[in-house]
């Protein structure tokens, strides 16, 4: 199993989710949360696998940051096999399309696309609210390959198990993938800074912070008995975690 964070940058995020690059100029005076955003590629015998896809963030000269880190490790997006998407906010949904002259595309033509169903549901009963991008939404719905999810566990493959847990959404869902002895964990805004294992904390940025809080507990046992490797998709500096 080979694990390659397609980290987009590290951004200072405002209250309306508008997202700004840090930059060596600006890091001490733009005001919001600082993370990063960095979607996961995992590529196993049997798969090419995105866990959740960015804001497709472009370059200076107006390329996508993570196809350049897809280029650059020499993998044509048309690889792709499936898109994991942990929820529905912007950040972690919107590389899934590309803006072209006709509207939007698929950025990965060939993969098929895993949505919670009930996840949908939430975001479309929150019109107005900055933390999702209804236009792309809307768009990234309409595609042919949606895989719609229904079920709160289940096995997306033989190596490839999920579980919807709530926490950071009412049905955000994290993944396992396992192949080989080696097993690889994504909780997504449930967990997604290194930090969130050292303070056990209830963020009042989750829509139940205490069960988040809960569930990190439980992961970190649970990654410690099982030598998990942790994805994490906002941390500033790391991109994986063993505890």
């Amino acid at each position: 199993m080979k694990i390659i964070p397609l980290k987009e940058g590290n951004f200072s995020a405002s209250k309306t989710k508008d997202f700004t690059l840090l930059t060596a100029e600006n890091l001490d005076t733009v005001k919001g949360i600082k993370m990063s955003v960095q979607p996961f590629l995992v590529i196993t015998e049997n798969d090419y696998i995105l866990l959740d896809t960015g804001i497709g963030w472009k370059n200076d000269a107006g390329t996508s940051v993570v196809s350049e880190i897809l280029e650059r490790e020499n993998i044509n997006p048309n690889q792709i096999t499936k898109i994991l998407l942990s929820h529905l906010h912007k950040d972690h949904i919107e590389g899934a399309l590309i803006r072209t002259g006709r509207g939007f595309e698929a950025a990965f033509p060939k993969a098929e696309i895993y949505i919670q169903r009930r996840e949908l549901d939430f975001a479309m009963e929150n019109k107005g609210n900055p933390s999702f991008d209804f236009e792309i939404l809307e768009k990234l719905i309409e595609l042919p390959n949606i895989i719609w999810m229904n079920e709160d566990i289940g096995q997306i493959t033989d190596e490839i198990s999920y579980e919807v847990v709530g926490g950071h959404t009412p049905f955000m869902q994290v993944f396992w993938i396992r192949e080989n002895n080696e097993t690889v964990f994504y909780g997504a805004d449930d967990l997604p800074q290194a930090s969130y294992l050292k303070y056990h904390l209830a963020y009042k940025s989750d829509f139940d912070g205490r069960k988040a809080m809960e569930l990190r507990l439980k992961w970190e046992k649970e990654a410690r008995e099982n030598h998990w490797k942790i994805l994490l998709y906002h941390d500033l500096d790391k991109a994986i975690a063993e505890v």
